[in-house]
């Protein structure tokens, strides 16, 4: 890929990962206590079992940083590069009972967000030439949202709104309480939002009919979302919109149908599947261990394929 996508704050980064130590080892890795010699160094590269997109150089840094910041971690690929199956993305080295504890996490990470920028990456090349942007939506795992966002900008798609007090967006049943059930006008509802927004507020209002747009429009609303219609439908609400309004479609996105809705001239393409549906991606460390080394120099050298459960 030609950018480099914006990475989350060193501070998220290190929070979510610490968390996630903290919930795997909450009283140290007995495991590498007991089986592995205090003193043995390590030296491992994480490898592709599969092709993808690859984000995680700040999770698998951090993993390795926080558990032992002895841990040196060097990158092959950035995040936003595909790679192939079997290519090697990062090399860590240091010692073997700290690369063992923090593998576990740092794997866990990489794998979720190198999924959703692969599968990000899909979607957006089913709608290349048309014009429509993919974004994700908030569906995302709770506490890891800053980093799944992250994922679908390596995947070369964009964000939606990040939380709810960063955007108005009326949904139906938001609409059913303002009009009070159909007593107060949609139009006359609207604009009375509008007026007690400050101007760099994006108001965007969901509908799920077409003879929904009109009022809609009336009420100087910025984005307007056809939800679940049907490709003639969007079709005719694009024309009907008239570039009146950003049109978002949204509801039932799937791989196989993407690139059909993007070719009614919608604007943009929202899909949850990004990130609620994602299957991770096959990534493992490999590693070889010094379990005898010593000041001297002496020791020996063991091959340790895969990965720890």
């Amino acid at each position: 890929m030609n950018f480099t996508p914006a990475r989350p704050s060193p501070a998220d980064v290190d929070r979510i990962v610490a968390a996630a130590l903290a919930e795997d080892a909450p009283w140290g890795d007995i495991t590498s206590q007991v089986l592995i010699p205090e003193e043995a160094h390590a030296e491992g590269v994480v490898v592709a079992r599969e092709p993808g997109i690859f984000c995680g150089e700040q999770v698998i840094e951090a993993s390795m940083r926080l558990t032992d910041p002895r841990i040196r971690v060097t990158f092959s690929v950035r995040d936003g590069d595909a790679f192939d199956a079997g290519a090697a993305l990062a090399a860590v080295s240091g010692p073997a009972r700290s690369i063992l504890t923090a593998e576990r996490v740092a794997l866990n990470l990489a794998q979720r967000l190198s999924g959703i920028a692969t599968l990000t990456g899909r979607f957006v090349a089913e709608v290349a030439g048309t014009g429509a942007r993919v974004v994700d939506t908030r569906k995302t795992t709770p506490g890891l949202r800053v980093l799944e966002r992250h994922a679908v900008r390596c995947g070369g798609g964009a964000n939606h709104r990040f939380s709810l007090s960063d955007a108005v967006m009326a949904k139906d049943n938001h609409l059913a309480v303002l009009t009070q059930g159909g007593a107060i006008g949609l139009t006359e509802a609207l604009r009375g939002v509008r007026a007690r927004l400050p101007h760099t507020v994006h108001f965007e209002v969901e509908v799920d009919r077409l003879d929904q747009i009109e009022p809609v429009l009336a009420a100087g609303v910025d984005t307007i979302m056809l939800d679940n219609f049907s490709l003639e439908d969007l079709a005719s609400g694009v024309k009907q919109v008239a570039g009146r309004a950003l049109v978002e479609a949204s509801g039932n996105v799937r791989l196989e149908s993407i690139g059909a809705i993007a070719r009614t001239g919608v604007d943009i393409i929202s899909s949850g599947a990004l990130t609620h549906s994602v299957k991770a991606l096959d990534l493992g460390l490999d590693i070889h261990i010094d379990a005898l080394a010593r000041e001297d120099g002496s020791g020996s050298t063991r091959e340790i394929p895969g990965s720890v459960r």
